[in-house]
């Protein structure tokens, strides 16, 4: 599956934002799919993840209650809804997806993501 992430920009805290991930090249209903950001000078992080059937999310502490992951099949699609956004969100966002048509362990770590995009730059000015 190839994986393309859009949506970022220069925006303000406060404002919200959201992210795409478009999807090619197989059955996106079969794949979890999660985001996840790295800052300048910072180790990659997780940020959220959705089953294959968007039944089932989960978040990283630092963006619950702001950002919303959401999924569309029909459209071979995984979104990102930012709300609230803040300079310490300020990163370069990628989406990965991992072959899942099941229960999938929401904690799972990078490597268990076989599929990457390139990444999508957010940046959030105070």
């Amino acid at each position: 599956v190839q994986l393309q992430a859009s949506g970022g920009g220069l925006v303000q805290a406060g404002d919200s934002l959201r992210l795409s991930c478009a999807a090619s090249g197989a059955t996106f209903s079969n794949y979890a799919v999660a985001w996840f950001r790295q800052a300048p000078g910072k180790e990659r992080s997780f940020v959220a993840n959705i089953n294959y059937n968007g039944a089932n999310t989960y978040y990283a502490n630092s963006v619950k209650g702001r950002f919303t992951i959401s999924r569309d099949n029909a459209k071979n699609a995984v979104y990102l809804q930012m709300n609230d956004l803040k300079p310490e969100d300020t990163a370069v966002y990628y989406c990965a997806a991992v072959y899942s048509p099941g229960p999938f362990n929401p904690v799972a770590g990078m490597p268990a993501y076989h599929y990457w995009g390139k990444g999508t730059q957010v940046t959030v000015s105070s």
